[in-house]
């Protein structure tokens, strides 16, 4: 058999970036002065009418992924209102941004009000916690579309960040460190390639004993440890925000470092990232396992026990990690040619060079 990849699993990344690269020009016709950056950042970035250039907008929008359909064999929904929230306010962060308020997208064939409260539950808790504001959404009743049992749920944050410290990467220069975040898990993406290596159907009677085995590793069942919430970077970030020799942040989200880490690398700068700077979490270790998941695609689709990364000045960056307490530098920024950002992964005695277009 072969190896498991995210596309056989049904998620192919590559026509998903050549779509968006498609896209992209459709969408700049639209953009009138108020549009301060290009799209491809983790927001799209509005100038605050009546500011006079001094506030802007930042917005960002995305879904949980199929995260849910494990919630919905385990019957706990609270957990992924979290996770909606706190990868939202993320993306705002990864562009200086505090957030203001959210806006949730709840589709499904029919209305379970149980699951419906808990995931409100989740969220509003999420932003309460964050001092954002739930301020609506939309409830869909979709027959046809989804399953009996299945749901989506997406959201918007809309944020703000005065202009002079919107943080987009162009400021990044060689000689820069890039320090390395933990995460809690796999936060909200890869899921589709997670449940291909467990060999999950969605069918409950089949998925919940899998998902009931607890590894020798661990005091918690499997379930338990890929439910785990998105951690939400700004509580120990929100202060280092308005340093100067803070060049440039990264949410480390669906494609992984290499393509998240890319979307912030100036021209005439390269990002080199050292993966064995960092130990990898051993749930991603028993996936791999499982799936038989070649390494350079486990660092292409997961964050791989890196869930954001802070790049800057070396005072600045060891200062940071000092003061946190947490997290690894894993990398440097130079200036040779590209490609934009390199990883060096372990293969046995062999490194592996993953490209990022």
């Amino acid at each position: 058999m072969d190896p498991l990849s995210y596309a056989r699993s049904g998620v192919d990344l590559r026509r998903a970036q050549g779509a968006k690269e498609r896209i992209a020009q459709l969408v700049a016709r639209t953009f009138g002065p108020n549009v301060l950056r290009p799209v491809g950042l983790f927001g799209g970035f509005y100038l605050a009418p009546g500011t006079e250039r001094s506030l802007a907008l930042v917005a960002t929008i995305d879904s949980v992924g199929t995260k849910v359909l494990l919630a919905s064999v385990l019957g706990r929904h609270e957990s992924i209102g979290v996770d909606l929230v706190h990868h939202s306010a993320n993306d705002l962060l990864a562009c200086g941004a505090q957030p203001l308020f959210f806006l949730d997208y709840f589709a499904a064939a029919s209305l379970d009000e149980s699951v419906l409260e808990e995931l409100v539950r989740g969220m509003a808790a999420a932003c309460e916690r964050l001092g954002c504001a739930l301020i609506g959404g939309e409830t869909a009743q979709l027959p046809g579309i989804y399953r009996t049992g299945a749901y989506d749920l997406a959201g918007c944050m809309v944020g703000v960040v005065a202009t002079e410290q919107i943080i987009d990467g162009r400021r990044m220069s060689p000689g820069d460190l890039v320090l390395g975040l933990p995460s809690s898990g796999l936060h909200t993406n890869g899921y589709s390639l997670a449940r291909a290596c467990l060999g999950l159907t969605g069918e409950p009677e089949h998925d919940r004993p899998i998902l009931q085995e607890r590894p020798d590793w661990s005091e918690r069942s499997l379930g338990e440890l890929l439910l785990e919430p998105h951690r939400c970077y700004l509580p120990v970030l929100r202060e280092w925000l308005t340093s100067p020799a803070l060049h440039g942040l990264a949410h480390i989200t669906g494609g992984g470092i290499v393509e998240n880490v890319a979307r912030i690398v100036p021209p005439g700068c390269r990002v080199t990232i050292d993966a064995r700077a960092w130990p990898v979490p051993q749930l991603f270790i028993e996936l791999q396992r499982r799936g038989g998941v070649p390494t350079s695609e486990m660092y292409r689709v997961f964050n791989m026990g890196i869930g954001f990364v802070v790049i800057g000045e070396p005072f600045f960056i060891e200062e940071l990690q000092r003061e946190l307490g947490e997290g690894w530098i894993i990398g440097e920024v130079d200036d040779r040619v590209p490609p934009r950002v390199m990883v060096r992964l372990t293969d046995g005695a062999d490194a592996v060079l993953t490209d990022a277009r």
